[in-house]
């Protein structure tokens, strides 16, 4: 079904959604959601862009010379035991990188199929996390 203007995906619709199932919820600028996972406390950045909900999480900040080819062998390989994510390095300023774990979601009509769409991505990423922080352990800080 093509998006008409009564069904085009909006913040409020994923806040709720990700609230309702027990999540603390704010939204940090327009389109843009932090997603804390409230026993843990690892939190997700969401941006609501069109109709793709892109999801970034922050596995560790380090100097940019502590990621070395070694490191980004690990995260590439294709065993590394995460299979849903997708690492990505960004600058984080002062000499720094975060490196992160991203997903994302085309949505449709935001009914229950893009609902456990949304739900299954941020799952994968805090499930995933574990993995990547394990993998990523011996980063020089």
């Amino acid at each position: 079904m093509p998006m008409t203007i009564t069904n085009i995906p909006e913040v409020g619709h994923i806040h709720a959604l990700l609230a309702e199932r027990g999540y603390a919820v704010s939204e940090t600028a327009p389109d843009t959601l932090r997603i804390t996972e409230v026993e843990s406390g690892v939190a997700v950045q969401a941006v609501l862009a069109g109709d793709i909900l892109y999801l970034s999480l922050t596995c560790t900040v380090v100097p940019r010379g502590a990621v070395t080819p070694g490191i980004m062998q690990r995260m590439l390989a294709a065993d590394n035991g995460i299979s849903t994510s997708h690492f990505q390095i960004y600058d984080a300023g002062a000499g720094k990188v975060a490196v992160t774990l991203n997903n994302f979601c085309k949505l449709q009509d935001i009914g229950p199929e893009d609902e456990d769409d949304i739900l299954s991505c941020v799952h994968f990423l805090l499930v995933d996390v574990i993995t990547a922080r394990r993998l990523l352990g011996d980063l020089e800080s």
